[in-house]
């Protein structure tokens, strides 16, 4: 009767571990997968950091045409925060290095670690829109009813189809639960070395 037991705990033990190293495959993959939808099928550009200093001061600013960007935000209904644009357009000319201003506040009464996602449409000009600076790129942690401005600085590459002429940056925050349980658990979203 125990040998049985014990066979059985152990059987179950090793569907556990198998079942943990699946989830753990799994979640490893979809980072890429994630990347070559985003990418190749939808046309959204997911660089891992801002555009490079060089090729910004390359740019020639093409003052012959205007281009609006707007801006859309939106928080995940599980992440209690408020976070807008303090403008919703503002007209560019492609080549111009453009800064813009967001706003986002922590409304629970406790720090919280969110992440944005970012998207441009029409999906066929995100690969003209470049941020240079943006807080898509990191973690942000905003302790319990803390506001932060937070700027984009960006500009619209004059490659831009001429038939475009209104782009759409959208922002989405979500709420990192890892890095947020973390936070509590630690006093840092970040693993510790050692």
């Amino acid at each position: 009767m125990k040998q049985e037991i014990a066979n059985r705990n152990a059987s179950v033990l090793k569907t556990g571990a198998i079942v943990v190293a699946c989830a753990f495959l799994f979640g490893f993959a979809m980072v890429p997968v994630y990347r070559i939808v985003c990418e190749h099928v939808f046309g959204i550009k997911l660089a891992n950091g801002g555009t490079s200093p060089t090729s910004v001061a390359d740019l020639v600013e093409d003052t012959s045409r205007t281009v609006t960007v707007q801006f859309v935000t939106s928080v995940n209904s599980k992440l209690p925060w408020s976070f807008a644009a303090e403008r919703t357009s503002v007209d560019v000319h492609p080549g111009k290095l453009t800064e813009v201003w967001f706003d986002a506040t922590n409304t629970s009464a406790q720090a919280i670690v969110g992440n944005a996602v970012p998207s441009v449409a029409p999906s066929n000009a995100s690969l003209y829109f470049n941020k240079t600076e943006c807080f898509c790129f990191t973690e942000q942690v905003l302790n319990a009813g803390e506001t932060r401005r937070m700027p984009v600085r960006f500009f619209v590459d004059p490659q831009l189809p001429k038939s475009v002429r209104e782009l759409t940056l959208s922002y989405t925050f979500y709420t990192n639960e890892v890095a947020t349980q973390r936070l509590s658990e630690t006093g840092s979203p970040l693993p510790t070395a050692g």
